[in-house]
């Protein structure tokens, strides 16, 4: 019995020393574990060339657009461009249907021979007709002067009675009457006269009207106003143009434009002269330079974003109207920055901004001096140096507490390379 005690006794001793050894073993774990600290995701400060800008979307704009539309009803006869042609100013682009024109213009030109007609009339036949009566008139005046003045003689010498004195008085009277008229005649039919005025004034009138209806005709012949490019035609002949309805459009310019907008917010980041980097949609390998040439004076309120124009090279040939770009607008540049992630850089309850480094296994806050902010990097003016290895707000991780670096994030710069003419 007693052998069988101690046995028991052995066996108790034993079990207790075997849990006790792996309570020891849980605890020395749990310190190990609690020792090594919180896995966390880092990232290193780097030091590197970094640019501020404000990134944002447009489309490419030629100076000019224009509609090429009719100012009356008529139907279209032909239309001379396709789509991408290039034409020169005052090239005849669209052709109407101008019968009822075309007979207005023969109408009136036919008015301008008959009043050219009339004026030569008045020069060659007329004035000298008129002299001529003057001259007439004149000589039978004199003539009647004189009988006038042989009855008044003969009268008073008994010869001839009164009613003779007086047929020579009538005749006399008539025949000044008749030069008063003819000299009148003669005035009126002279290069200074009222018919002569009348025929110019009418020669000036048919004139106006020739005018008038050669540009009614040539209204329905459409032209181009500039050289430019078609980039737009929306009817065919046979179609009927109506007053204001555009039939072809046209963009024109030696400057090639983006138009863009920006949130109000960028507005203090944004200056007239300053560079930007552009790629099209379309040519993505094919980036491009374009200045800030027109910043708009007021913000749109629906939107909460302001306009903005640059100006693109004209070496820059492969571009077309509306086609979409990205543009980056260059505000400032450093070439030696200490960058960090946006992301990483926290901000306390009063917005100051700061961020937790790993220093020695311990979340160490350090209060950070900002500066250029640029696509998804800030520079650090102050409180950090290349090589601190900041921990990312991937993990929520108290100021002190005790870390480990589990994984690593790289620094991801938005110095692209930099397009014809644009330093880095």
């Amino acid at each position: 019995m007693a052998a069988l005690a101690h046995n028991g006794s052995m066996k108790f001793t034993r079990a207790r020393v075997v849990w006790s050894l792996i309570l020891l073993s849980g605890i020395a774990g749990l310190f190990v574990y609690f020792r090594r600290g919180q896995p966390v995701e880092v990232v290193e400060v780097t030091q590197g060339p970094m640019v501020q800008s404000v990134v944002t979307t447009g489309r490419i704009s030629s100076v000019a657009r224009t509609d090429i539309a009719s100012q009356s009803t008529a139907r279209i006869e032909a239309i001379l461009v396709r789509e991408g042609d290039v034409v020169t100013a005052h090239q005849v682009l669209v052709r109407l249907r101008d019968d009822e024109a075309g007979a207005n213009l023969a109408q009136t030109e036919a008015a301008v021979v008959e009043a050219r007609a009339r004026i030569r009339q008045l020069a060659t036949v007329q004035e000298p007709v008129g002299a001529q009566l003057l001259e007439q008139a004149r000589a039978a005046d004199a003539q009647a002067a004189r009988e006038l003045a042989r009855a008044r003689d003969l009268f008073q010498q008994g010869f001839v009675s009164q009613s003779r004195l007086d047929d020579a008085q009538r005749a006399a009277l008539a025949s000044t009457a008749a030069v008063v008229a003819a000299n009148a005649q003669a005035e009126g039919n002279g290069v200074h006269g009222v018919e002569a005025a009348l025929a110019q004034s009418r020669l000036a009138q048919a004139m106006a009207a020739r005018t008038a209806a050669a540009n009614r005709l040539d209204q329905f012949s459409l032209r181009s106003p500039t050289a430019g490019t078609i980039i737009s035609r929306v009817a065919d002949p046979g179609d009927t143009a109506q007053p204001g309805r555009a039939i072809l459009t046209l963009v024109s310019g030696d400057e090639t434009r983006i138009q863009a907008s920006v949130d109000e917010k960028n507005l203090n980041y944004i200056k007239l002269g300053q560079l930007a980097r552009a790629t099209a949609d379309a040519f993505v390998d094919r980036p491009f330079t374009a200045t800030l040439t027109y910043i708009a004076p007021a913000v749109d309120a629906q939107r909460g974003t302001i306009d903005l124009k640059l100006r693109v090279d004209k070496a820059v040939d492969f571009l077309r109207p509306d086609m979409t770009v990205s543009v980056e607008i260059i505000s400032a540049q450093e070439p030696h920055a200490v960058k960090l992630p946006s992301d990483a850089v926290r901000r306390d309850a009063t917005g100051a901004p700061y961020a937790l480094v790993n220093r020695d296994g311990l979340a160490t806050r350090v209060n950070l001096t900002l500066g250029l902010r640029g696509t998804g990097t800030t520079q650090i003016v102050k409180g950090l140096v290349p090589g601190d290895r900041v921990i990312a707000p991937t993990t929520v991780v108290e100021e002190g507490a005790r870390v480990r670096e589990q994984t690593q994030r790289t620094v991801q710069g938005n110095a692209a390379p930099p397009a014809a003419g644009l330093a880095q």
